[in-house]
């Protein structure tokens, strides 16, 4: 099968597609055929090594991609719940994997509760945006545990992840401050929030929200915006806030993804339902993993990038 290698740490010019050996299902194990796989800034910096500090035992090369839409092809010994031609969407969590099984590829070997089924009509291209993006924007509102009819404001509401955190915060009641991308108002403005702000808005004034959502990240000075005693949550640590946070009893967290069949199935049927909108800006072949990193790195995109093995 075809797959792409980062062969070194470096620019997007480090990606090869090489020819390997078919996986086959392991124990516990599905074979995926993979036919769209999501590009997100997590495989920029993997490739860029800007997460060696955090996972110092994944060198070069290695294979990159979480997110995958496809077909089950077989199953190994003693895995339950998916056969043969089977639709679905699944995430593998590649820090789990140290990059030797990735999305970027034909073929990948996975554990069944990676995976959730897809259904009929579902693009497969859109379908590869769900899996990470939507999973951590679900997480990160469930770590904020806001209160019914809470006040929340989400950066990045343009983005992969704040685009469908705006989206499930609205439908769980809350009223949201959204911060949109440059010319990109209109399309956050349909996904229902209260409120749409320019992402050059001074955030201080935009409180004092309940809790935030920093999908961005912004960093730190975006708790000018949040009350006494609310709620942050980070998609990346934070640079130190100062001790002004901490004597406002504001509570802090970084979310770190996981896997989630059950959240993720259900997650799948809203799209399927059109409850749940995503966008793609291009997909390319595998071979265009190089483009789509420039693409992604230079911002400005409408939708995901998607390579399609």
């Amino acid at each position: 099968m075809r797959v792409v290698e980062a062969m070194a740490f470096g620019g997007p010019e480090t990606l090869r597609v090489v020819e390997v050996a078919d996986p086959v299902a392991g124990p516990g194990e599905v074979l995926v055929r993979i036919r769209a796989a999501t590009v997100n800034p997590t495989d920029l910096a993997a490739r860029a090594g800007a997460l060696r500090a955090m996972l110092p035992d994944i060198l070069p090369p290695f294979l990159l991609g979480w997110d995958l839409a496809g077909e089950v092809v077989a199953a190994g010994p003693d895995a339950a719940g998916y056969r043969e031609g089977d639709r679905v969407v699944g995430m593998i969590p590649w820090p789990h994997t140290k990059g030797r099984v990735a999305a970027y590829a034909e073929l990948a070997a996975v554990d069944p509760s990676w995976l959730a089924p897809l259904p009929d009509g579902v693009d497969l291209a859109a379908a590869s945006t769900l899996p990470l993006n939507a999973l951590t924007a679900r997480q990160a509102l469930d770590l904020l545990a806001p209160a019914p009819g809470s006040t929340l404001l989400i950066t990045g509401a343009s983005g992969g992840v704040g685009g469908f955190a705006v989206q499930l915060a609205v439908r769980d009641g809350h009223r949201v401050v959204a911060v949109a991308g440059r010319d990109d108002e209109d399309w956050v403005r349909g996904l229902g929030p209260a409120e749409v702000l320019p992402r050059d808005a001074d955030l201080a004034k935009a409180g004092p929200v309940d809790a935030i959502l920093d999908a961005v990240p912004v960093g730190g000075e975006v708790e000018d915006a949040v009350r006494d005693g609310g709620a942050v949550v980070y998609t990346r640590p934070p640079r130190p806030a100062g001790a002004a946070g901490d004597r406002r009893g504001v509570r802090r967290d970084v979310i770190l993804v996981r896997p989630d069949r059950a959240a993720l199935r259900g997650l799948a049927a809203d799209l399927a339902a059109g409850a749940l909108r995503t966008r793609v800006a291009e997909v390319l072949p595998l071979e265009g993993a190089p483009r789509a990193h420039v693409r992604a790195a230079a911002g400005g995109t409408h939708g995901k990038l998607v390579l399609a093995p």
